[in-house]
């Protein structure tokens, strides 16, 4: 098969990392040949921080060029807006409206841009949804990381592999349970837009 390329971006402490390293150990347990990759900021505080996951029958390089993204993931909007050019043109980006200031804005070197989520609509395909606000309603915020591979999964028609599985051998046991329902909200969240399942 063709090389498929997910671009997760994020700032420090919303586990863009841990759902980059599942989304891989699911992909390499169902035999493609997978590469990732990890850029950390000052993800202490508040820095950027993205995974490159790349996963096919014969991957060469584990980083993804600007232009060759199938879908960018971004678990807050500037972050989102920020790595834009690195989807291709006919991709996808899912990306969490909630707003948690990156390091820039924190030190108050520029302020917080205004409409990000309804530029990224008018420049490509968006899935949008408050994954931070979905995860507290279950009863944590650091599940969002969760219901973004579960929206990622369905995007890229990953169904076929035993996530559940995967998610309860790689999270502490006690959020086992907390996890597989994000996982699953995360799906759900995917399969409300008319694109779910458009990556092929």
């Amino acid at each position: 098969m063709d090389t498929k390329s997910i671009l997760l971006v994020g700032v420090g402490g919303q586990g863009t990392i841990l759902a980059a390293k599942i989304l891989t150990i699911g992909l390499m347990e169902s035999g493609y040949d997978v590469k990732m990759s990890e850029i950390h900021g000052m993800s202490q505080r508040g820095g950027s921080v993205s995974s490159h996951v790349r996963y096919g029958s014969n991957v060469l390089s584990p980083v993804i060029e600007k232009g060759r993204a199938d879908v960018i993931v971004s678990f807050e909007q500037m972050e989102a807006m920020r790595n834009l050019p690195y989807l291709k043109k006919d991709g996808i980006v899912i990306v969490s409206d909630s707003k948690i200031p990156g390091l820039p804005v924190i030190l108050g070197k520029c302020p917080y841009p205004k409409g990000i989520i309804s530029s990224l609509k008018e420049k490509c395909r968006t899935i949008s949804f408050d994954a931070y606000s979905e995860a507290e309603n279950l009863g944590t915020s650091k599940c969002m990381n969760v219901i973004l591979l579960g929206s990622t999964v369905k995007i890229m028609g990953l169904e076929h592999i035993s996530w559940h599985d995967i998610i309860v051998k790689n999270v502490k046991p006690q959020f086992a349970d907390l996890n597989l329902k994000a996982f699953d909200l995360g799906i759900k969240l995917a399969e409300e837009n008319d694109f779910s399942n458009s990556i092929s």
